[in-house]
């Protein structure tokens, strides 16, 4: 029997470049983190250096963790694990809260080890909600993922940072469109391997591209070192600060939430369901990957949501080639010059490949929602609800400002308001007493349903 796509294992060629594709679409999001938080904290360019480059590392062990698993833990699905962006308003909360700078990476640190372990031994709990994920949830969770995800692709499109004088300009934008367009007729006029690696290929071409218009800074390469191994507790032995641990907790639960949406949405994609199982194993993963971050220096890790829309996209669907973008990750680490090279890669470059990846999250989404019976009102209210609320941080980001900073952690997540909107509403409508209720069709959304069958109208039969 011939072995599952996720387990096939491609030749050397296909499998390091599909590999180095997967690394190229999350290396932004694994050292923004780092970045924000090393600048709050005033570290120098060596440290913020060193820090980038343990966050790197340690994002591959987490990948291989995830990918090839070990005993019961790990998905073994295509994910890529790195710095989940939900800890950084947090970790910059500590960061502000503590004298003494010194001490803050420590905090930080001690308090992703304790959540990392609390969560590790929650997972097979945790899991059990998959059964309050049906498509209409699924379906909406995954569309709210491509959704949330694009306006951080328009963000690259319009440059590196909104304090620049080229932020939003013409040539940024231009970049943007022409490596769009690029990938788009790759993906259009090529066949097989070279159709497969476009967005790779897009990239590449974008950046030649930009080198005329002074875009392209090859200064991280000149001025990076070759080798560099992130020490372990570089910054100082962690330190246990109850306020910290419980804010890091919270963190936790958002991202394992954020990861059970991601591990069914790539379940789908796939086609290999991401079952009760597979579920506990991935958030162990997780969980234990971000345990082990912070002894080399890294933080908080969860999957990656931006690469589902890789894997959606080219059709490849090996475990094994994500586990190669862990080794190039962990390559990265050791070799601050390697990490330097996909920094060269212009941020509207990025921009312009993010809009195909993480649109195609979001046509993975709609096309599971296909099959969750819109055609009833109450599952038409469920989604149009739950996209609305997922919607509002994109939509007005400072719709939440009066609430308190832990809950706007997870209120400025429209991934995870979104699900719990959608888990919630489904046990309302279609579970807690709504079964009478499952078999009303709808010609049109706006449309009431038949609130009283043709049967119960009948007279009952003595």
């Amino acid at each position: 029997m011939a072995d599952h796509p996720v387990d096939e294992k491609l030749p050397p060629l296909k499998m390091a470049t599909t590999g180095l594709q997967h690394v190229a679409a999350m290396y932004a999001g694994v050292v923004a983190p780092p970045l924000i938080v090393g600048a709050a904290i005033g570290l120098t360019a060596t440290e913020l250096t060193f820090l980038t480059g343990a966050c790197l590392f340690t994002a591959g062990l987490a990948t291989f963790l995830q990918t090839l698993g070990i005993w019961k833990i790990g998905a073994r699905l295509p994910f890529v694990n790195g710095v989940t962006f939900a800890g950084v308003a947090p970790m910059t909360a500590i960061v502000a809260s503590t004298e003494d700078k010194s001490d803050a990476l420590p905090i930080i640190f001690g308090a992703v080890i304790v959540a990392g372990l609390l969560g590790f031994i929650a997972a097979p709990f945790f899991s059990k909600a998959i059964r309050f994920f049906p498509p209409v949830v699924t379906g909406t969770v995954i569309t709210l993922i491509g959704i949330s995800l694009l306006p951080v692709a328009f963000g690259w499109a319009q440059g590196s940072s909104p304090e620049a004088d080229d932020f939003g300009s013409g040539t940024n934008l231009g970049l943007a469109a022409i490596t769009l367009l690029i990938v788009l007729l790759l993906r259009r006029f090529t066949r097989g391997f070279v159709k497969q690696i476009a967005v790779l290929l897009g990239l590449v071409a974008g950046t030649i591209i930009a080198i005329p218009f002074g875009v392209t800074d090859f200064g991280p390469v000149a001025d990076a070192s070759v080798v560099g191994f992130p020490t372990p507790f570089h910054f100082g032995a962690p330190q246990f600060q109850v306020a910290a641990i419980l804010s890091m907790c919270v963190v936790m639960v958002v991202s394992m939430t954020e990861s059970t949406a991601d591990m069914l949405a790539l379940g789908e994609i796939v086609d290999r369901k991401a079952d009760e199982k597979v579920i506990a194993a991935g958030l162990r993963a997780d969980t234990l990957g971000s345990a082990i971050s912070p002894l080399f220096n890294g933080f908080m890790c969860s999957a990656f949501a931006q690469n589902i829309g890789l894997v959606a996209m080219t059709k490849i669907r090996s475990r094994y080639v994500v586990a190669a973008g862990g080794g190039f990750l962990v390559l990265m680490g050791l070799c601050p010059m390697a990490a330097s090279l996909i920094a060269v890669v212009p941020r509207p470059v990025l921009g312009g490949a993010g809009v195909v990846l993480f649109g195609s999250v979001a046509a993975s989404g709609i096309q599971t929602l296909v099959r969750a019976s819109l055609d009833k009102d109450n599952n038409v209210l469920i989604v149009a609800v739950s996209l609305a609320v997922g919607i509002i941080p994109i939509a007005a980001p400072e719709f939440y400002h009066s609430f308190p900073e832990n809950a706007k952690i997870i209120l400025d997540s429209g991934i995870s308001t979104g699900c719990l909107a959608a888990v919630l509403l489904n046990l309302v409508f279609n579970h807690i007493g709504g079964r009478g209720r499952e078999a009303e069709d709808v010609t049109h959304p706006m449309e009431a349903g038949n609130e009283i069958s043709e049967a119960s109208r009948a007279p009952a039969t003595p």
